[in-house]
């Protein structure tokens, strides 16, 4: 072979050596990894009224009970709208984005409609409420109802309204810490309660009238939880009639009222011409004793929500004062 063509040959390897030796093989990029799944935030749960109902995070809440706003907002929720009485029983510190959708029993659909929320509270217990459900859910929104007549219910319902909001914190803080509180009450009352239970007589007093109360009326439950022998227990007619022959019979050692309606003098007044009229009121223990109670609405009517415990602890104060250390 002519020197010049092997020459040629030569230098043409070496050109070719030259260029694969300088190229760096193209770098693999590591395979691409799949996206974690989306945190599931939606919450299933079986209301008052044996509903199931699954909502996820709603941020546009509507009450149409202020206690149940309360709730809401002790769970870590943002409230929308709520009625009057969150303002006007409650006291609860509304800001100003917040609407005012009437009253409990007359709460107003249209202004609900226009918040567009993702989620409604009503009481169980409100015919104006179930009727209302019907319309919210044609509107496609979920709806809620709650009955909270029991410590027990409010751990129920917290429990619902903190899983929904996600903040199991609150929970430990608003619900938790209730409990603990109640249940020491409880305990340090039980001794006394077992050896001497008191008896009493609660009355519910309205602008028209009484009524004796029992298990139907969260004082009642709460006197029951403390030992409390209540007088409709053995004189059950006496949730129909308050009938002052059988008070004087049995003589209680207390009688607690609650105020029911938006006049505490009006429902007082029409107490003092009912059975307070009878000359044989001033006779009974209770009365002579310092024994007969009208008791905080803010305890005892409204739902107490975070002072359950402190509702406890004011009655077990009352009836075991030496126990309590109020003796």
């Amino acid at each position: 072979m002519d020197h010049r063509i092997l020459a040629a040959l030569l230098a043409a390897v070496l050109c070719l050596f030259t260029a694969c030796a300088g190229t760096e093989a193209p770098k693999s990029s590591p395979p691409s990894l799949p996206e974690p799944p989306a945190k599931d935030t939606s919450y299933t749960f079986t209301d008052a009224l044996g509903n199931t109902v699954t909502v996820d995070r709603p941020q546009q809440v509507v009450s149409f009970y202020g206690s149940f706003a309360e709730m809401w907002v002790l769970a870590g929720g943002r409230l929308a709208g709520t009625t009057d009485d969150a303002v006007t029983e409650r006291k609860l510190p509304l800001g100003e984005d917040v609407a005012i959708i009437g009253g409990t029993k007359s709460p107003n659909l249209e202004l609900t409609l226009s918040l567009a929320p993702e989620l409604v509270l009503l009481s169980a217990d409100t015919d104006a409420h179930i009727q209302a459900a019907g319309v919210l859910g044609d509107a496609g929104i979920p709806c809620a109802f709650f009955r909270v007549d029991t410590l027990g219910d409010y751990l129920h319902a917290m429990e619902i309204c903190t899983g929904i909001t996600g903040r199991a914190d609150l929970y430990e803080e608003n619900v938790l810490s209730v409990q603990a509180q109640a249940q020491a009450v409880l305990e340090k009352v039980r001794p006394a309660a077992e050896a001497d239970p008191p008896t009493a007589l609660l009355i519910r007093a309205y602008s028209t009238g009484a009524k004796a109360k029992g298990m139907d009326n969260l004082a009642g439950v709460m006197l029951h939880d403390l030992g409390v022998r209540n007088l409709v227990e053995d004189h059950p007619s006496l949730l129909e009639e308050l009938s002052m022959e059988e008070i004087i019979a049995a003589d209680p050692d207390y009688i607690f009222v609650t105020i029911m309606g938006s006049s505490t003098q009006k429902a007082l007044d029409a107490l003092a011409a009912g059975v307070q009229s009878n000359p044989a009121w001033n006779g009974l223990s209770a009365v002579q004793n310092g024994r007969y109670v009208i008791l905080p609405e803010e305890l005892f009517h409204y739902k107490p929500n975070r002072r359950w415990g402190e509702s406890y602890e004011y009655l077990a104060k009352l009836l075991y004062p030496e126990v309590m250390g109020e003796g």
